[in-house]
C-alpha cells in the first residue's frame, strides 16, 4: 500500500504544477483532500491491514497528507502573485491612485426617530417594556375588548399565522402584558415596536412599520394628565411653536378616546397629498383605557384609572424631516437614507 501512497501522491502533485489558473485549484483540492477525497479514500483501507503495517502506512498516509497540504498552500500563493504581477505589467491595476474610503455604517431613519421618541418619554419618567410581535388572538383582540363578534376587528387587516396567532397589528398587546406584570403597582411604560398590516401601500401608509404606545396606570389619573403628556411630547419634539388639536375618536379599548393632531409642518398651511389637504396631520390615537381592558389586565376599574397612546414612528420623522411618502422608508435607496 506505500506504493499506491507515493503514487498517489506523485499523480496529485503533477497535477498541481501543471495548473495555471487559481480557480482550477479548488477542484484539486475536492478530488484529493476533501471528506470525499482520494486519500480520505485510501485511509478508510487501513482497517484491512495488520496490526503491524497499519500504524506505518498510517503514519505515511498522515505525512503525505500534510504534503500535499503545504504543497497546495505555496502553489495557491504562487499563482495569485503571478496573476497580480501580470496585472502590474499589463496596467490593470494603477498603484499610484488613492486607496477607496470605507463608507461608515449609519442609523436607519426609523432607527433614529425611535430612539429620539424613547429619549423624550424616558425625560417624562417612561420606562422602555418589549412586548412580542407575534401575538395571539386573545392578547391582539380579545383582552384589548375586541371580541370574535366585534365590528372594530375590520378597522385592522391582519397577517393570520393561523387561526390565533397573528402578527401584531398594533402594539396595544403590550399593555395587556405590562399590566399583568406590574400587576398591583403603578404602570407607566411605553412599548415601542413593529406592527403588521395587510393594506394598500401609499404615500402615507405602509403594510409595516413601528409604532409607540404608552400606557400609564396609577389612582386619579386623568385626560388633562393625556393631553399635557402628548403636549409636552409635540413640543419636545418639533419645537414649542407647534399647535396642537385634540378630537374625539373611537377605540375600542379605550373610553373615551380621542386623536391628537399637529399642524402639518410640510405644508405650512397650504395643504398636500400627506395631511390630506386639511393642513392638519394624525400624530397619534389616545383615550382614557377601558375598565374592561383594566380588568383584563388585573386592576380594579373603580379604583385605578389610565391613559394609554399610541403613535408612529416614520411619521413623526416625515414631519420632522420634510418626507411626503412614507414609501422612501421601506425603499432601500441609499441616496434617501444617507441624508439622515
Amino acid at each position: 500500500m506505500l506504493d499506491q501512497l507515493n503514487t498517489l501522491k506523485e499523480k496529485a502533485l503533477r497535477e498541481l504544477n501543471a495548473f495555471t489558473e487559481v480557480m482550477q485549484l479548488a477542484e484539486w483540492h475536492k478530488q484529493y483532500l476533501s471528506k470525499k477525497g482520494e486519500l480520505t479514500q485510501f485511509l478508510k483501507q487501513l482497517g484491512q491491514l495488520s496490526a503491524e503495517e497499519r500504524p506505518i502506512v498510517g503514519q505515511a498516509a498522515n505525512e503525505v497528507k500534510q504534503s500535499l497540504k503545504e504543497f497546495f498552500d505555496a502553489r495557491q500563493q504562487s499563482l495569485q502573485e503571478e496573476k497580480l504581477n501580470q496585472a502590474l505589467a499589463d496596467d490593470e491595476i494603477d498603484v499610484s491612485l488613492p486607496g477607496r474610503l470605507y463608507q461608515r455604517g449609519r442609523l436607519h431613519i426609523s432607527t433614529q426617530m425611535l430612539r429620539k421618541i424613547n429619549e423624550i418619554f424616558s425625560q417624562m419618567g417612561f420606562q422602555i417594556y418589549d412586548a412580542p410581535e407575534v401575538e395571539s388572538d386573545e392578547y391582539n383582540f380579545q383582552l384589548l375588548n375586541i371580541p370574535a363578534y366585534h365590528p372594530a376587528r375590520d378597522m385592522w387587516d391582519t397577517f393570520w399565522i393561523n387561526d390565533q396567532v397573528v402578527l401584531r397589528t398594533h402594539t396595544s398587546p403590550g399593555q395587556i402584558r405590562a399590566m399583568k406584570e406590574y400587576h398591583p403597582n403603578p404602570i407607566r411604560v411605553i412599548l415601542p415596536g413593529k406592527v403588521y398590516r395587510y393594506e394598500q401601500i401609499t404615500p402615507r401608509s405602509e403594510h409595516q412599520f413601528y409604532q409607540v404606545e404608552g400606557l400609564t396606570v396609577g389612582h386619579n389619573i386623568k385626560m388633562t394628565d393625556l393631553i399635557g403628556v402628548m403636549t409636552e411630547f409635540a413640543h419636545k419634539l418639533y419645537g414649542p411653536a407647534r399647535k396642537i388639536r385634540i378630537r374625539g375618536s373611537y377605540f375600542p379599548f379605550t373610553e373615551p378616546s380621542i386623536e391628537i393632531d399637529m399642524d402639518c409642518i410640510l405644508c405650512s398651511g397650504k395643504g398636500c397629498r400627506v395631511c390630506k389637504y386639511t393642513n392638519w396631520l394624525e400624530v397619534g390615537g389616545a383615550g382614557m383605557v377601558h375598565p374592561v381592558v383594566l380588568r383584563n389586565g388585573g386592576y380594579d376599574p373603580k379604583e385605578w384609572s389610565g391613559f394609554a397612546f399610541g403613535l408612529g414612528v416614520e411619521r413623526p420623522a416625515m414631519l420632522k424631516h420634510g418626507i411626503n411618502d412614507i414609501r422612501s422608508f421601506y425603499g432601500n435607496d441609499l441616496d434617501f437614507i444617507q441624508q439622515f
